[in-house]
């Protein structure tokens, strides 16, 4: 069976690199490739996973087939609008660093359909389920936004005040999915509270760019940072923030005195 992965960059790899290891036919896109080569890759796939960064991914969307399966990891989605004309899509999400799946790392994600476990299970990588796909999305993204703000107000994973600003946002989480149609309960699972756990730390690439605006607000990121996508998003109106997300909405306001963040 081949399945095409969209993104060949460290996560879309990480997870080709599992399937392939279970014997599927595994045919990667990349975007530095034309578009004959994206209808070469989905041609004939059983699914197709979704792994480009959030920017890239809505360049890609008219041009995938909407009948066949498409599993989503890419993250930064607040709502499923984007995929509303595709017939059949699935959602995997969760804290797992790409270099870590690679090396086989015990790892716990979230899936939103039975097929993504068949698909990815391992003996070092399992899932747990809801069919809550908006609320899974949810999580995705804003756990990015609130690691740029425990970057930006210098938190130490381990730290009681860490712990404590880990707690808050998981409220905050479940307030914005309530307010915006999605489960609450969603951010108990992988995709929540276990990927914010994640994201909030040292290696986080959305931590980091937070310490780099805690000392320079004109601070420009070298590198994708999806939780920046994110909250220009956010500052659009895409989704509704209920009064109680203090964090939020303190970042927001944050978040205009910054510079170069936006370009």
């Amino acid at each position: 069976m081949k399945i095409a992965i969209l993104g060949a960059g460290a996560f879309g790899t990480a997870l080709g690199g599992i399937l392939a290891d279970k014997g599927y036919d595994i045919d990667y896109y990349d975007s530095k490739f034309e578009k004959e080569k994206l209808a070469d890759v989905l041609g004939k796939a059983k699914y197709i996973v979704l792994a480009v960064p959030s920017n890239v991914a809505p360049h890609l969307l008219p041009h995938i087939p909407k009948q066949q399966p498409l599993i989503i990891a890419t993250k930064g989605f607040l709502d499923d609008h984007n995929f509303r004309d595709f017939k059949d899509y699935m959602v995997l999400s969760g804290p797992g660093f790409a270099a870590d799946i690679k090396e086989g790392k015990e790892t716990h994600l979230t899936a939103t359909d039975e097929r993504v476990v068949e698909l990815f299970s391992t003996d070092f990588l399992d899932f747990d389920f809801t069919q809550d796909t908006k609320g899974v999305m949810m999580c995705g993204a804003l756990k990015n936004v609130y690691a740029i703000m425990a970057g930006l107000l210098g938190l130490k994973p381990g730290t009681k005040v860490h712990e404590q600003f880990l707690t808050e946002v998981a409220e905050e989480m479940e307030a914005l999915l309530f307010a915006n149609g999605a489960e609450p309960e969603t951010v108990e699972l992988n995709c929540g509270i276990g990927d914010l756990r994640l994201t909030c730390d040292t290696p986080s690439r959305n931590y980091q760019f937070g310490l780099a605006l805690r000392k320079n607000s004109k601070a420009k990121p070298e590198n994708t940072v999806e939780g920046l996508t994110a909250l220009l998003k956010i500052k659009r109106g895409e989704i509704e923030v209920p009064n109680s997300a203090v964090h939020l909405k303190d970042l927001i306001k944050l978040s205009n005195n910054w510079r170069n963040a936006w370009n």
